[in-house]
């Protein structure tokens, strides 16, 4: 799809050159394989190809961050790209130092569903990223902010942070596998969810909605799958808005199971809708946060929330055969 976001100019290679160094973030716990095999194995590619790069291992979450602007620095310092090998949690923490650079940004996948990966044609495999690194080139994506917090597949409030906390739960014991992500989802529906009462505001519009959910994409790959006509709208400077009506476990469940077959455009219980600019406003007296995942990271923000889309796109480093409108 054609991408409208801003009018900067692609980053700049290199000119003597055009191999800028990759400062890579790697975070060794990501993924149900072996990240210190993962990381030799990036490492080997690179040396072989003579590309500088420089590791910045995160084995401790609570320091994903940290790395992050470390290697942001570095990338801006040289000219360099910001490499992030990780799931969708790293990969947002990278992408929050990164944005605001105007570096290139790469990604070599090491998570679950690895949505921001598959929906600009970037390999899962380790070995055929990393390789494909070598010729990518910078092309915008649209990025989503809640609050001035990056986000790029989703973000959303109620039952889905719940769904993200009870999942990393389930992967600690279970393993980092899709079918424990959807075993997961299920016992979190089965307990029963209640209602955020809330007011939005968008596009000169606002309503009062009571809703177990508020789900806001940013990845056409993921609304493509469920069904969701709204796919079209992102890179459009848009982001999609979902309501949902119903929180009883039978008709969650139902939803859930048109998701997976891709049918939810069909379904009347959502109440759909795109835009640039949100704002969410808690209606309950006395409440001050709300709990909003942000690709898969929960956290307690401050009221009203509001989600847009970024002024500046990320320069994401994709492979040259890549579809040039993947979102």
């Amino acid at each position: 799809m054609p991408d409208a976001i801003g009018t900067a100019a692609a980053p700049k290679l290199d000119n003597a050159t055009q191999q800028p160094p990759l400062y890579i973030v790697f975070n060794v716990a990501s993924g149900s394989g072996d990240g210190q095999q993962n990381q030799r194995i990036m490492q080997d590619i690179l040396r072989e190809a003579g590309r500088d790069h420089e590791f910045f291992l995160v084995t401790d979450p609570r320091k994903v961050n940290e790395n992050a602007d470390r290697a942001a620095q570095m990338a801006v310092r040289n000219g360099g790209a910001v490499v992030v090998a990780g799931g969708d949690g790293t990969i947002k923490a990278a992408a929050q130092a990164t944005l605001t650079t105007g570096q290139p940004f790469g990604i070599v996948p090491q998570g679950t569903f690895n949505y921001t990966s598959r929906a600009h044609g970037i390999p899962l495999d380790t070995a055929e990223a990393t390789r494909a690194l070598l010729s990518a080139k910078p092309k915008r994506m649209q990025v989503g902010l809640v609050n001035d917090q990056v986000f790029l597949v989703n973000a959303s409030l109620g039952l889905y942070p719940q769904v993200m906390q009870d999942r990393e739960t389930f992967k600690r014991q279970f393993g980092r596998y899709r079918a424990v992500a959807f075993a997961s989802a299920i016992s979190t529906i089965l307990r029963g969810n209640g209602f955020l009462s809330l007011e939005l505001e968008h596009d000169q519009i606002r309503e009062k909605v009571h809703t177990p959910s508020l789900f806001v994409g940013n990845n056409a790959l993921q609304l493509e799958q469920t069904g969701l006509p709204e796919a079209d709208a992102i890179g459009q400077e848009r982001l999609a808005g979902v309501v949902l009506s119903d929180s009883s476990p039978r008709a969650l469940l139902a939803l859930m199971m048109r998701g997976v077959l891709g049918q939810l455009g069909a379904d009347e219980s959502l109440r759909r809708f795109t835009f640039n600019r949100l704002s969410v406003r808690p209606r309950l007296r006395g409440v001050s946060k709300l709990k909003v995942a942000l690709d898969g990271e929960v956290n307690w923000m401050k009221t009203p929330l509001v989600f847009r889309v970024a002024p500046q796109p990320l320069w994401l480093l994709t492979p040259e055969a890549a579809p040039a409108d993947s979102a």
